[in-house]
């Protein structure tokens, strides 16, 4: 399924006010993509450019690591999350810039020492253009670090109901970002969280956005199947389960002819 970006832009501003007290895994992957990327950095960066930035939860790590940064640049397709995100940027004293909208068509201006995205790039249309973007607007002593989600992520879901999108493993996410850059770290794990029910799966998925797939509301009688399926193959001792499948690329710019 190619993502609606629309879609996303919606699912998304309605979960604001619930995603960082819902996203575990989103602050679980955060915290790995910069525990891994922190050694690389040889000096801090004076200018950062996130993609991505949803309500700031990558960013409030980003600015408690480097208070001093001259400019950090958020970028992030939902308009509403600019007070969140402005919010977390409040220390930095009218240094931090939130842009609203797609990382794929809109102009960026000027280059970064660091290009960090977590948990973002698997909504994208055309990641190998994607990359061939930034790394135009990347020094050529920066870093690109980012983390999305693999082949098995939501793996419950799409096994029942066929919907889910078309992720991609990380040997693809290699060689498209190796257009570009020489990758220094990759790595991916498998993280499973556990509920109470199929309905606080769903409940979960809601209150993070990441249900932004596939808009038709369920009858319910698919709502029925949906839960007694769940229940079925994906239940154990500690409840039902949902695998997140994070993935995590560091790289550094080629010099391109």
């Amino acid at each position: 399924m190619i993502p609606n970006k629309k879609l996303i832009e919606q699912r998304f501003a309605k979960a604001a006010s619930t995603y960082e007290d819902q996203a575990a895994i989103q602050h679980i992957v955060a915290d790995e993509l910069l525990t891994s990327l922190y050694p690389l950095v040889a000096a801090p960066p004076s200018s950062i450019l996130e993609v991505g930035c949803c309500t700031g939860l990558l960013t409030r790590r980003l600015l408690e690591r480097f208070p001093d940064v001259g400019s950090f640049t958020a970028v992030d397709l939902v308009e509403s999350f600019r007070p969140y995100v402005e919010g977390k940027m409040s220390g930095i004293n009218g240094r931090g810039t939130f842009i609203s909208g797609d990382i794929e068509s809109i102009e960026i201006t000027g280059t970064y020492d660091l290009i960090v995205s977590s948990s973002t790039f698997h909504w994208m249309h055309d990641l190998p253009s994607l990359f061939r973007k930034l790394h135009r607007h990347l020094h050529s002593q920066g870093l690109l670090a980012i983390s999305l989600y693999g082949t098995h992520n939501l793996i419950e879901i799409r096994d029942i109901t066929q919907i889910g999108l078309a992720y991609d493993s990380l040997c693809t996410i290699r060689e498209y970002i190796s257009e570009c850059f020489t990758v220094l770290k990759d790595f991916e794990s498998r993280n499973l969280l556990f509920f109470p029910s199929p309905m606080a799966v769903l409940q979960h998925l809601r209150q993070t956005g990441v249900n932004a797939i596939g808009a038709k509301a369920w009858t319910p009688r698919q709502l029925k199947r949906f839960i007694n399926e769940y229940e079925q193959r994906f239940s154990d001792k500690q409840g039902v389960r949902l695998t997140y499948h994070p993935m995590y690329i560091i790289a550094a710019p080629k010099k391109m002819a």
